[in-house]
């Protein structure tokens, strides 16, 4: 890649952090050219060239997106102060945008969200943000850490990955109702299979909670487990966690050869740290762990 090439997507790249800490700002044409150091009068074409959207249609997004994480996890949060923050000036045209946009009302989706069409209407954003906002790692960002074993709740998902949000859901639900929150209970996704395999119903995860302690009960798809200690390599994401994928092929197909290193026979998974709504989407960070011998 050329350095004018380099140059020209960090410019990009820097209009999109920029609209992750500013969702609550007018983020209008001028602003964001600004921001990028183009003229404003081609702004708009270079960044629809970029991202396949619009300015207008990608803010939108992430604040939806945001929206309906504030939906979902946030029941302290009204729907009214979930329209302001936005950018609706009345919850009925929040309401409005909200079921154009994801097939449900802000009420309905909060009580019983429905993720596959979700999903499908946030795919243009997600989308978006893979073009730019993927880090290139190295051998100085992975350190060996040796980790304790922690007890963990487990919820597996089995099957269609486009279904995980239901999962997810149950799995936020559960540790609400058992007081595990994110703050001093952690979260960990074990991969057990690749993220978009040959064949849905092979897709394998497991959503973890640590307990402190092993579970003395089990129910409502819930099981007792346990995250093995022991040698792991750490690799730190910070702002697109969506997709770890990237972080873990790493780990795989480059530092793993080059290190002399061998993966013990435990899956590769991730300790969530901190993820949205709790923190704005540049700001989430996420370790992946490779299992040593």
């Amino acid at each position: 890649m050329t350095t004018a090439l380099e140059n020209y997507h960090a410019r990009m790249q820097r209009v999109l952090r920029h609209i992750d800490r500013h969702l609550d700002d007018d983020l209008d044409l001028d602003s964001l050219s600004r921001v990028a150091a183009f003229s404003k009068f081609h702004f708009h074409r270079q960044f629809m060239a970029t991202f396949g959207l619009s300015v207008h249609r990608y803010v939108q997004l992430a604040r939806m997106k945001r929206a309906s994480f504030g939906l979902a996890y946030r029941d302290a949060q009204s729907v009214t102060e979930i329209a302001m923050d936005a950018g609706y000036d009345a919850p009925d045209a929040f309401a409005r945008a909200f079921r154009q946009r994801f097939g449900q009302s802000p009420s309905s989706f909060r009580k019983s969200p429905d993720w596959e069409p979700w999903l499908a209407a946030l795919g243009p954003l997600d989308n978006a943000r893979s073009k730019l906002m993927q880090k290139k790692f190295t051998a100085d960002d992975v350190t060996i850490r040796d980790v304790p074993a922690t007890s963990v709740a487990i919820i597996e998902h089995r099957g269609d990955p486009d279904t995980l949000g239901a999962s997810i859901q149950r799995f936020i639900d559960w540790r609400r109702a058992a007081g595990l929150h994110p703050k001093t209970s952690p979260t960990f996704t074990v991969w057990r299979s690749e993220r978009r395999p040959a064949s849905p119903e092979d897709y394998s995860v497991d959503l973890c909670v640590g307990t402190g302690e092993p579970l003395e009960t089990e129910g409502a798809g819930v099981k007792a487990g346990e995250i093995p200690g022991g040698r792991c390599a750490v690799l730190r994401v910070v702002g697109d966690t969506h997709n770890l994928e990237p972080a873990a092929l790493y780990l795989y197909r480059d530092w793993l050869p080059a290190s002399g290193e061998e993966a013990r026979d435990y899956p590769i998974y991730c300790q969530r740290l901190s993820f949205l709504p709790e923190v704005p989407e540049h700001e989430a960070v996420a370790d992946v762990f490779l299992p040593l011998k």
